[in-house]
């Protein structure tokens, strides 16, 4: 078993695949459209998804905007160079929330962006992750 996908849904597909496409690097993998029960949907991601997981951006036909809630927390990406990625991202108009630095009370150096829709991503240097606080 492995996970296929994190879904999101969001104001403008246009928008925000244009932020995962170009800010976040990511490729568009597919879209479909459902007439019948009026949503769009758009896959993007790093890799092809038999090998990776993958987004997918659920637009709501006549829908502009959704809350969050307080139980969401965030995506996490791995990058190889986190202040080169943050630089990148601010150059391509993509807003870094929290500058590359180490997680309070440990060693991981994380950073945050925040999509068009006011979703969390969070930056992990390739160093760092999967260990936690920074074992």
């Amino acid at each position: 078993m492995r996970i296929l996908h994190t879904m999101l849904r969001v104001g403008n597909l246009q928008t925000s695949v244009e932020f995962y496409t170009k800010v976040m690097g990511m490729k568009l993998l597919r879209t479909s459209e459902n007439h019948e029960y009026k949503y769009t949907l758009a896959f993007v991601g790093y890799g092809d998804e038999k090998d990776e997981a993958v987004l997918e951006l659920t637009y709501n036909w006549g829908t502009t905007a959704y809350e969050l809630g307080t139980a969401y927390g965030h995506i996490a990406i791995e990058s190889d160079d986190i202040h080169g990625t943050c630089d990148a991202i601010r150059a391509a108009g993509g807003q870094v929330t929290r500058e590359p630095g180490p997680v309070k009370g440990g060693s991981t150096v994380i950073a945050f962006v925040e999509d068009p829709d006011g979703y969390k991503i969070e930056l992990i240097a390739k160093k760092d992750a999967g260990k936690g606080l920074g074992e």
